[in-house]
């Protein structure tokens, strides 16, 4: 069967952008074209297919299930050639964005991002801490470390941790409050973020109540700042201890008990379906995911002795 010749590229970069804007007018802006210039490119590819590609109406314009699955195909491709000419033009510097959660952005990226950028100079990585979910489609950044079940609307997630959380002390906090024995001490004990979900799960799988009444030592809600008041010895706090294996390897973090709760949520690095293959996502997803067995598999923790016990 002999090739089909390719429609024109004008009017594939005017689809690709119009499906990704889900509008024509934002796509018009984007390409330097009028509304009705990308109008007409996309009635140029409809006739060529021989099927609409689009549902047209008056806030927009919505693909039909053959106009997503080319959308897809297209993106890939011309994202393709983007790379292919950026390579045949000797460019060397890649930049790659990093929206992370802050608390993984402390404790998994920062203190390994620089054997990530030795091993690959030409590539610049940009870090920015956001809880906020952003609009990777739409390019605010190249990846996302995000919070989630893994499934976005045109984007790929890559596992990187179950959600898990454990009570931690820090010495201050045993001065002040002594060590507990047994779970059901940590009810009478202040807790960091005691409005937190995850408390619940923890006292249930422990076999207890959910304690009422308890004082409490405020609420923060990103887990570096909860680490950050339980080392001023202010309460519990219910953190990741795989974020926190060098605390815990030292003894200044202490998890006083093997009992974890857990939720649905997970860690996913995410990041555009059709930029999948870009060579900078790819070196960076490889290398994230291999660290990744670093951060699970942490050092055990020191035995913990009260201060006066500790040797210099």
């Amino acid at each position: 069967m002999p090739d089909l010749p390719l429609p024109p590229l004008p009017a594939i970069r005017a689809f690709e952008a119009a499906a990704r804007h889900g509008n024509f007018t934002a796509a018009g802006e984007e390409l330097g074209l009028t509304q009705a210039a990308v109008s007409y490119q996309i009635r140029q590819l409809e006739d060529r297919v021989g099927l609409p590609l689009f549902i047209r109406g008056p806030r927009g314009a919505a693909l039909t299930p053959d106009g997503a699955r080319l959308a897809e195909r297209a993106g890939e491709a011309l994202a393709i050639l983007r790379e292919a000419f950026a390579e045949a033009r000797h460019k060397r510097d890649e930049v790659l964005e990093i929206s992370a959660l802050p608390t993984f952005a402390t404790h998994v990226l920062a203190p390994r991002l620089g054997h990530f950028q030795i091993a690959h100079p030409q590539i610049t990585t940009r870090v920015e801490v956001d809880s906020r979910v952003i609009d990777l489609l739409n390019g605010e950044s190249t990846v996302a470390i995000r919070s989630g079940l893994g499934r976005w609307d045109g984007l790929r997630a890559d596992f990187l941790l179950r959600s898990h959380y454990a009570p931690m002390l820090s010495p201050a906090v045993v001065a002040r409050y002594g060590m507990p024995q047994t779970p059901a001490d940590l009810r009478d004990m202040p807790r960091v973020d005691p409005d937190d979900p995850g408390w619940a799960v923890w006292f249930e799988a422990a076999g207890l109540e959910v304690p009422a009444g308890t004082p409490v030592a405020g609420d923060t809600g990103i887990q570096i700042l909860s680490a950050q008041a339980m080392f001023a010895g202010q309460g519990a706090a219910l953190l990741t201890p795989a974020y926190f294996s060098d605390h815990l390897a030292r003894g200044d973090m202490i998890q006083p008990f093997d009992i974890f709760a857990f939720d649905d949520m997970s860690i996913w690095l995410v990041y555009p379906e059709r930029r999948r293959n870009a060579p900078a996502l790819r070196a960076f997803r490889d290398w994230l995911l291999g660290e990744m067995v670093a951060v699970l598999a942490p050092a055990p923790p020191a035995a913990w002795q009260p201060a006066g016990e500790r040797r210099a």
